[in-house]
């Protein structure tokens, strides 16, 4: 296992959920932490704030341009709507894809020259959405499934030109995180009833799905990790 001690990581989404557990537990490894928000306030003392609108192409250029080096980039942050395609609205769909697909692509293309030449890790957050459309998947699980092309292609991309730079991905399942409540926006009924169903994933058992990735051998580049809470059917 690869120490993480005075190693540094830029974690987007750092403010809440997933994000938020991630940093946490890095700062547990003694790593740092630079966390991109739209909320500084929120985040832990220890972590170093960057705040950053996502949907902002400017402000995503604006992370990397004072940035030193970085062993990895987990690309945490992420947005879902209940958004049908038949009847689905436009802006919510535009959101979606500004920071599920953009924002991640463009910090995974701008982060790529700030890795020593010893390499390092990129880590995009996927969804088990992304390797199956539920029913409810409307033009969220799209943007899933394409945030597993873009890591495979990266990936691909990457060993072309001989880069020592990993790149993989996790898919969970439900997560009991404030995105569920953007999702099931109007729908709080259902989204009371399927927590009341399941116990679902927690953001630390994520976050320590991440950790096995970051800490892994040089010689051992994991793809796609998919996990479920042991309650969810599908």
């Amino acid at each position: 296992m690869i120490p993480l001690k005075g190693k540094t990581f830029l974690v987007t989404g750092a403010s809440s959920g997933i994000g938020k557990a991630l940093c946490e537990l890095l700062l547990d490894h003694e790593a740092n932490v630079l966390g991109v928000t739209r909320r500084p306030s929120a985040l832990h003392p220890d972590i170093s704030p960057i705040q950053a609108d996502l949907t902002s192409r400017e402000d995503i250029s604006s992370i990397f341009l004072k940035l030193g080096k970085i062993d990895g980039l987990i690309n945490c942050a992420g947005t879902a709507y209940l958004s049908r395609i038949i009847d689905g609205n436009p802006a919510d769909w535009e959101e979606m894809w500004r920071v599920n697909v953009l924002a991640l692509s463009l910090c995974c293309q701008f982060s790529l020259k700030h890795f020593p030449k010893s390499g390092g890790r990129i880590v995009n957050i996927s969804s088990m959405s992304g390797h199956r459309v539920p029913p409810s998947g409307g033009f969220y699980a799209p943007t899933k499934f394409a945030v597993r092309a873009i890591t495979d292609a990266l990936r691909s991309e990457l060993k072309a030109i001989h880069s020592p730079i990993q790149v993989a991905c996790v898919s969970p399942g439900f997560v009991d995180t404030p995105l569920l409540d953007n999702y099931f926006r109007g729908r709080e009924e259902t989204l009371s009833k399927t927590r009341a169903s399941m116990k679902m994933l927690s953001p630390g058992d994520v976050a320590d799905c991440i950790i096995s990735i970051l800490t892994a051998p040089p010689h051992v580049e994991v793809s796609d990790i998919l996990l479920r809470s042991s309650d969810q059917i599908a």
